[in-house]
């Protein structure tokens, strides 16, 4: 007797069942995908005990003839893909004809469905795999899918479902994907009779700032509109490599548009949960992607932090292969590194371009008289100090921080007031500011009380996103703890951590003397000779003229061996071998041309770190306004190297809310 049989029908449809149906999510997400294929406008789903004893799935799609109805019970049968080279070019959402066979196979289906010209629907009835009924129907253009009693016929995977709570959570997060990558969509989501959320369909024009309105609308609908998310818009050509470049011909001539919303500068979570990507409107799990957005991010991030972000990215089908996996939540990419250098491209624009707006301001100087919309005219402000670095005399200027005697003399005249002492931001050889000469001190005349009764206006916030902060004129109040500079804008409080601040400036400072080849270079007293392995070998090879402007003198002595006889003068390692090795593992962990100039910037943050102004290091008003002028002009002014913030905001909406003025 043979050993080796062909199992039955319905053991077969099980065993594909246990790749395809992991759980109730799974069953939603492959009948929501088919409504989605349909056409459908509207899609409801209602679930009842998580999902275990009812998931019905309605939509107003182009519904099936009852031939077809019948046919989509078979396995393998589709209408998404014809032939095999089909497969190379995915356009729809399903496309193995495996979903509906596989949860009829474990559950207890019932199939409605009608197109739009037939006059009468079809209503199937089938139990474990098996059709009971077969019947015409009165029914809406459409389908209806209903499957009761999940793995009724499978009590160890039933056994295996979490609990109502937990697969519900899984539904409804699945449901939120589907409703962010098709916001032209309307979606009702039910439990147990109770609506969770109703999200009506939004106009979406093909225009990419309808694209992005179409989605903000739809992120408010679900998540609310406090998170400060900002636009990204980016296209790029692919660089194709030679040897492919006939078979990929097609793709590579078709742009890669990269959009959506990410979070602002300083919107983080300690998790990837609220971290959406969509590959052509495909939710999808990519671990390139992933490192391509903290690789945009860069130092606007903390470390262990994660960005806030639904990203879409598309790209020529043929380009990326969807047929990984079996639930299609992975995705290969022909060119992977050009892919992520493309999304990392695309985030570093969006979050310089948040900044980079103020460059074109034909202002100098963002301490400009401010409409002081809490003070009617005429108060008797006097001006905080006197004129410097240009400014016009009629303008108010900020308040340097005051000694605690100053409050002693208050009554006095202006004049009278005791002068701060001016202490040096950093040494001449510092590059914090090129400004005219700064006294060695300043008058200080202290602000009148303003009259009581003075109303507080609250400026209304834009809706089209976050202004930032250093594009609106401030004035500098004071210094808290001899690290937060306290400043006024007309929204509100402003307040900039010193250290921080500095950070920043004298990092990107260091950062373009090296990319202007103007890194410094300082030779070794005994140069050292370091071997690596030759896969090492070959890949050093490689970044040798990175290297070369990083400061790092490298040169080949072998096959295998390099000699290394001159290091930045920042870097002080006892061993060059350790450093050498330590600059490849970090180049490769970064992925190939995304992070060649992040070879030695660990170092940098740490030497800019030393040398910063620290915490009770006491700065003067001129030095404070250098110091907010400089970060105005950094590309990434909102965090620190390390990530923190630079600066916050309090607007009047918040300070009222505190003291209890607003509803």
């Amino acid at each position: 007797m043979n050993r080796i049989r062909l199992l039955p029908e319905h053991v077969a449809n099980q065993i594909a069942a246990g790749e395809v149906v992991e759980r109730p999510a799974s069953v939603v997400k492959e009948l929501v995908e088919n409504a989605l294929d349909a056409g459908a406008r509207r899609i409801s789903v209602e679930i009842q005990a998580g999902g275990r004893s009812l998931i019905r799935v309605t939509d107003d799609g182009s519904g099936m003839s009852r031939d077809d109805a019948l046919l989509c019970l078979e396995r393998h049968a589709t209408s998404k893909i014809q032939k095999a080279e089909d497969l190379s070019s995915i356009t729809t959402m399903g496309f193995r004809g495996e979903a509906i066979p596989s949860i009829a196979s474990v559950s207890r289906m019932m199939l409605t469905t009608r197109e739009a010209t037939s006059d009468e629907g079809a209503q199937i009835i089938i139990h474990g795999g098996k059709i009971l009924e077969v019947k015409a129907a009165g029914c809406a253009p459409g389908s209806v899918m209903e499957v009761r009693q999940l793995f009724f016929n499978l009590p160890a995977r039933r056994k295996f479902l979490r609990t109502e709570e937990t697969e519900r959570a899984h539904v409804q997060h699945y449901l939120t994907l589907a409703a962010l990558a098709h916001p032209q969509v309307g979606f009702t989501f039910t439990q147990d009779g109770r609506i969770v959320w109703q999200l009506p369909p939004v106009n979406e024009d093909r225009s990419p700032d309808g694209l992005i309105h179409a989605l903000r609308e739809r992120m408010r609908s679900i998540y609310g509109g406090n998170t400060r998310l900002l636009p990204v818009e980016f296209q790029a050509q692919l660089d194709t490599p030679r040897q492919i470049e006939d078979e990929l011909a097609e793709a590579a001539a078709a742009p890669v548009n990269v959009w959506g919303l990410i979070g602002a500068p300083g919107v983080s979570r300690a998790t990837r949960e609220e971290q959406h990507l969509f590959v052509n409107r495909r939710p999808v799990e990519n671990r390139g992607l992933n490192y391509a957005l903290l690789e945009g991010y860069h130092t606007a991030l903390m470390k262990g932090r994660y960005p806030v972000c639904c990203l879409f990215i598309e790209i020529h089908p043929s380009a990326v292969d969807v047929n990984i996996h079996p639930s299609k939540r992975e995705v290969k990419f022909h060119q992977e590194q050009a892919v992520r250098r493309v999304v990392a491209q695309a985030v570093r624009q969006a979050l310089l371009g948040f900044h980079g707006a103020a460059e074109s301001a034909p202002s100098t100087s963002l301490f400009r008289p401010l409409v002081d919309r809490r003070r009617p005219p005429n108060t008797g402000l006097a001006p905080a100090i006197e004129p410097t670095l240009g400014l016009p005399p009629s303008a108010p200027h900020p308040t340097a921080p005051t000694s605690p005697d100053s409050k002693s003399n208050s009554s006095t005249s202006p004049s009278a007031v005791p002068t701060a002492s001016a202490v040096p931001l950093l040494p001449p050889q510092s590059l914090v500011s090129q400004k005219p000469e700064i006294p060695s001190t300043v008058p200080l005349r202290l602000p009148l009380e303003p009259r009581a009764g003075a109303e507080f206006a609250v400026p209304e916030v834009p809706a089209t996103g976050p202004v930032p902060l250093l594009r609106v004129p401030l004035r500098i109040i004071g210094v808290v703890g001899k690290l937060y500079v306290v400043l006024e804008s007309d929204r509100g409080l402003v307040l900039v951590d010193q250290h921080a601040a500095h950070e920043r400036i004298l990092f990107e400072q260091m950062m373009k003397r090296m990319e202007t080849n103007d890194a410094p270079s300082q030779r070794l007293l005994l140069p050292e000779t370091v071997e690596l392995s030759p896969r090492d070998a070959q890949f050093l090879r490689e970044q040798l003229p990175f290297l070369t402007r990083l400061g790092v003198g490298l040169s080949e002595f072998g096959e295998r061996t390099f000699l290394l006889d001159a290091l930045p003068p920042f870097i002080k390692l006892p061993r060059g071998r350790q450093f050498i090795l330590e600059l490849v593992d970090e180049l490769k962990a970064a992925g190939e041309g995304i992070n060649s100039w992040r070879l030695g910037e660990h170092t940098i943050t740490k030497t800019v770190c030393r040398h910063a102004v620290k915490a009770n290091d006491p700065l003067s008003g001129p030095e404070l306004e250098n110091l907010i002028e400089d970060l105005r002009r950094c590309e990434m002014p909102y965090t620190c190297p390390h990530g923190r913030p630079t600066i916050i905001e309090m607007n009047f909406r918040e300070l009222e809310k505190k003291f209890g003025r607003s509803q």
